[in-house]
């Protein structure tokens, strides 16, 4: 038996509030017309705070980042193409184990199959990774298994009339928020005891937190810690470990402790393939496989011994990191123009202790990578990357959700290239009542994909077809994009105009674009790695 619109959709509000929902993003249509004006009336009485985005994908990245950032949120959408615009994002927060809930509305099972307009199988729509839920009626939403851990997709059936009669009305007190309900029933965890022994390193991927940097400091071992870790703080964090593990120290290396799922580098992915490597994982979030071939798999690692272990290892590590570090920072001083290196270290810089800094894929986040240097523990800087795909996609719609949902930050950035910006450029388009953070948007524009000439495809024997394929060069007045969506926008053509920029942020969304030159990439990444040599 089917529910009416209205008791479903109150239904809906009351079921989560109980998981701890307190963002909602709504995508308008007419078949989710019930729910959203529930969900409406429901932040009018201040139970939800609603956010409106007239492109699905922009509203399924936007839930994700206010999600990644510490909130918990649901996006609804209407049936038919609508749901399928949700598939990015869903992707991402899936194997990046964050907790999204999706909603979208349907027709009836009897209207199904018919042809009626806008309708498709939405069942399972997102595959099999999803927990999906055909839901008709009150009992069949109570039904649904909590706790709502991970992703979950709520498909609901609404039949006429879509619209109320009057327009919902809900007091305050109708709304009374339960305690949230945990992603996972956590029981006492045993410990693995780690000894002294084979050469040591730990290797943190994204979102692995303070345990893998505890490890490493209890342990005395070199700690190799991407961006969007959360581990990279103290003085055992490593800023050029990527080339330092293609010296003969990283021949050196005996055992590798991994946190998580490190994603940048290929030197990290070959350490962890090394037929002379023990390699010993803790498995992160996400739906990955949980460890890499010939590993092994451990829980909570701790360290069994009572000092660190060898002094040497660590002081040769750290030594050769300094000295590493500083010849880079001399090759890019010399360089004539702003590089995209450049552009990262600027940025991360102007981070403040508790701030946030939101990190596209592709080159930025490993330039991020060459030129963060570790930072003082205790500070809260949080760097979010969206590592769990690794897309492009929804960049800007993820660093709007991350800046609304981690409401203590103490300044918000974003950074991304340029491709990057113009694939995500609606989610800069907000309607007037809609909530806006205060965030700076970096972006290294240098007229396409620089990835593309540091990998095979950018060699010179494929320079006839690269521009087309893979440079991909847009043209495109990004000032012009900023304007159209009313968005303060900077360009900037060195370093010191950049710093300049980064320091005197407007308040609200704005956009600095630092530019950059993309043809001589390939040659100015060489000589970094010759530095090692």
């Amino acid at each position: 038996m089917t529910d009416t619109p209205a008791v479903l959709a109150d239904a809906l509000v009351a079921r989560l509030l109980r998981a701890g929902v307190g963002e909602v993003v709504v995508a308008p249509g007419s078949r989710n017309a019930p729910l959203a004006m529930a969900l409406w009336a429901a932040a009018q009485a201040g139970a939800f705070r609603l956010h409106t985005r007239i492109d699905e994908r922009t509203a399924g990245f936007l839930a994700l980042g206010l999600t990644k950032s510490g909130s918990r949120a649901a996006v609804l959408t209407t049936s038919g193409t609508a749901v399928a615009n949700l598939h990015p994002a869903v992707l991402e927060a899936v194997h990046a184990g964050v907790g999204l809930v999706v909603v979208s509305a349907d027709r009836p099972a009897r209207l199904r199959g018919t042809g009626a307009n806008q309708t498709t199988d939405q069942i399972g729509i997102f595959g099999p990774l999803v927990r999906s839920y055909d839901v008709a009626s009150v009992a069949a939403l109570e039904a649904v298994p909590a706790p709502w851990g991970a992703v979950v997709h709520l498909n609901l059936q609404l039949d006429a009339p879509l619209v109320p009669a009057l327009p919902p009305h809900r007091a305050p007190c109708e709304f009374v928020v339960e305690t949230p309900e945990s992603g996972q029933i956590r029981m006492g965890r045993e410990h693995t005891d780690l000894r002294q022994g084979p050469r040591t390193v730990v290797v943190a991927g994204d979102d692995s937190g303070p345990p893998a940097r505890r490890l490493a400091e209890a342990a005395g071992w070199p700690l190799l810690a991407e961006p969007s870790s959360g581990s990279r703080t103290g003085e055992n964090a490593l800023r050029t470990y990527r080339l330092l593990l293609e010296t003969a120290l990283g021949d050196t290396i005996e055992r590798v402790v991994v946190f998580g799922r490190p994603t940048l580098s290929r030197p990290v992915t070959l350490l962890l393939e090394r037929a002379d490597v023990e390699v010993l994982v803790v498995p992160g979030r996400g739906v990955w496989p949980v460890s890499p071939p010939g590993s092994r798999t451990i829980d909570a690692p701790a360290w069994a011994e009572n000092g660190p272990d060898d002094p040497a290892w660590l002081d040769a590590w750290r030594t050769a990191d300094r000295d590493l570090a500083r010849r880079v920072d001399r090759l890019l001083a010399s360089e004539p123009a702003l590089t995209p290196y450049d552009v990262a270290a600027a940025t991360h810089a102007a981070l403040p202790a508790g701030g946030l800094l939101v990190v596209g894929a592709s080159s930025p986040i490993r330039d991020l990578d060459l030129m963060l240097r570790p930072t003082t523990v205790g500070t809260r800087r949080k760097i979010v990357a969206n590592r769990g795909l690794a897309g492009i996609d929804g960049t800007i719609s993820t660093a709007i959700g991350a800046a609304l949902g981690r409401r203590d930050s103490t300044r918000s950035l974003a950074l991304m290239g340029d491709l990057t910006f113009l694939h995500d450029q609606t989610a800069l388009v907000l309607g007037p009542e809609e909530p806006r953070p205060d965030l700076t948007i970096v972006v290294p524009n240098d007229d396409g994909g620089a990835i593309f000439s540091m990998l095979e495809q950018g060699a010179p024997a494929h320079a006839a077809s690269f521009e087309r394929l893979f440079g991909t060069p847009h043209g495109h007045d990004l000032a012009s994009l900023c304007a159209a969506a009313r968005v303060p926008h900077l360009r900037v053509t060195s370093r010191p105009e950049l710093d300049q920029a980064l320091a005197s942020p407007n308040g609200g969304i704005e956009v600095v674009e630092a530019v950059v030159d993309r043809s001589g990439r390939r040659e100015l990444d060489r000589r970094i790695r010759k530095l090692v040599i």
